[in-house]
């Protein structure tokens, strides 16, 4: 799979892993992401050796991040969606965003799937919208996984 590295002024998103955080990511992740709180450390790399990472640096500093878990055929799943809450407003999720929809290995997809509870507006931009038929879908959802 192809690396990227965009730059963007002082800001850089890139797919590179050794580039990663993974302390900066699993800080936010595991104390600000209503989705995961308190998600263990060993969960957050397992999850980032097996996705498709994208990396948002001011400079060196990791100020935000997404990944995608996907056969790169049919189906990508877009999740840990986040810019630190200092750097929002400047135009780096809906960057962020548009890297991600452009990068050549999830072109041609079937389907996209994601789940926000406060984001629709910017998703919105980039053609998602609510399931259609939501009587198709099912889920277990083990909402209390990560508090023990």
């Amino acid at each position: 799979m192809d690396q990227l590295t965009i730059y963007k002024d002082n800001f850089c998103i890139s797919t590179q892993k050794e580039k990663l955080d993974i302390d900066a990511i699993h800080e936010f992740l595991s104390t600000k992401a209503y989705w995961c709180l308190n998600i263990p450390r060993n969960k957050v790399e397992t999850a980032i050796k097996n996705s498709l990472c994208f990396g948002v640096y001011l400079e060196d500093k990791q100020i935000g991040f997404a990944r995608i878990i996907s056969d790169y055929s049919t189906i990508a799943y877009l999740g840990d969606v986040y810019v630190l809450e200092e750097y929002r407003g400047r135009g780096l999720s809906k960057w962020l965003m548009e890297v991600i929809m452009s990068y050549p290995t999830l072109q041609e997809l079937r389907r996209w799937i994601l789940l926000t509870g406060d984001a629709h507006e910017l998703y919105r931009k980039f053609g998602w919208t609510e399931i259609a038929d939501t009587t198709k879908w099912m889920e277990i959802h083990n909402r209390n996984v990560y508090c023990k």
